[in-house]
C-alpha cells in the first residue's frame, strides 16, 4: 500500500502564491505517475496537473496552465505544486494522487484546503 499526505494549503489573497507538497510512504517503489486534483464546494473533483514517473513529462489543465508548476523528487518520494497568480476560482480542496505503475490502481491523500480571497 501507499500512503499520501498533502501539506501547504492555506488562505491567500488573489494574486498570491502557495506551494503544495505531497509526501508518499509505504511501498513507494510501485508509484508511477502522480497528479493533483481539486474539488470545489458543490463541484466534481477535477484534474489539475500530472507528472510522469520519471518527472520528464507534465500535463496541466487549461485553467492552470502558465500559473501552476508540478514537480517531483523521486529520491524523497515527494511531489509539489507551485501555484502562482492564484484566483478565487482556485479555491478548493487539493488532492494528491499516485498511480501504481502499469496499472489503474490509484492512491489518494486526504486533501488540503486552498482558499483564495478576492
Amino acid at each position: 500500500q501507499v500512503q499520501l499526505v498533502e501539506s501547504g494549503g492555506g488562505l491567500v489573497q488573489a494574486g498570491g502564491s502557495l506551494r503544495l507538497s505531497c509526501a508518499a510512504s509505504g511501498r513507494t517503489f510501485i508509484i508511477g505517475p502522480m497528479a493533483w486534483f481539486r474539488q470545489a464546494p458543490g463541484k466534481e473533483r477535477e484534474f489539475v496537473a500530472a507528472i510522469s514517473g520519471s518527472g520528464r513529462t507534465t500535463y496541466y489543465a487549461d485553467s492552470v496552465k502558465g500559473r501552476f508548476t508540478i514537480s517531483r523528487d523521486n529520491a524523497k518520494i515527494t511531489m509539489h505544486l507551485q501555484m502562482n497568480s492564484l484566483e478565487p476560482e482556485d479555491t478548493a480542496v487539493y488532492y494528491c494522487n499516485a498511480r501504481r505503475e502499469y496499472t489503474n490502481v490509484n492512491y489518494w491523500g486526504q486533501g488540503t484546503q486552498v482558499t483564495v480571497s478576492s
